[in-house]
């Protein structure tokens, strides 16, 4: 009966690190989608903002 305890302890905290492996991986995912979407809008703002001040490059 012991042994069957630390068998079940053993999945059951193996269960509990790939749930909160999984958890922090989901919410790094969806930084980084919000991250794009931040940077994408800043740089359309500056390139419809910019007009004349944009420099040829020779």
């Amino acid at each position: 009966m012991n042994t069957l305890l630390k068998i079940a302890g053993a999945i059951v905290v193996i269960w509990a690190a790939f749930t909160i492996i999984g958890l922090v991986l989901k919410a790094v995912g969806w930084l980084l989608v919000a991250a794009a979407v931040v940077t994408i809008g800043y740089v359309g703002y500056k390139a419809v903002t910019a007009g004349s001040e944009r420099k040829q490059i020779r």
